[in-house]
């Protein structure tokens, strides 16, 4: 039912945009409002099925102590959170996911976490300095 629900919508939403800007006779209006529906739902019922995309490295091999490398095109980065979000418009949850990885999967190489946790701990953000003389 929700599926004819939004076949509905987006036929309407495309007959409208249609009619909008091009003519067309009153009595062809129900003949393209049919076909329009009956294209949507064959795009709607036939799927390609997808081809399985092979991991650029054995997965075992992606995580190195100074660098990850990224399964989708083999790269060696520090940190592949914004690379997947430039790149591939990929969440880490969905790199994860479509590599059956596992939750604690890391998004930073572990010599660069260690390294900023070092510099964070000599350098604790928002830290309050007392003022001279105060």
């Amino acid at each position: 039912m929700t599926q004819d629900v939004n076949l509905i919508e987006l036929t309407a939403e495309i007959v409208a945009s249609f009619v909008s800007c091009n003519p067309l006779p009153a009595a062809d209006l129900p003949e393209f409002i049919w076909s329009t529906y009956a294209a949507l739902a064959a795009l709607h019922t036939t799927s390609v099925p997808a081809a399985r995309q092979r991991a650029a490295v054995p997965i075992e091999e992606s995580v190195r102590d100074d660098y990850l490398v990224c399964l989708e095109d083999g790269r060696k980065l520090k940190s592949l959170k914004r690379y997947l979000q430039r790149h591939f418009a990929m969440t880490p949850d969905e790199y994860r996911a479509k590599w059956g990885l596992p939750a604690d999967y890391p998004m930073v190489a572990p010599a660069y976490s260690a390294l900023r946790s070092s510099i964070a701990k000599r350098h604790p953000a928002g830290a309050i300095k007392p003022r001279p003389g105060a």
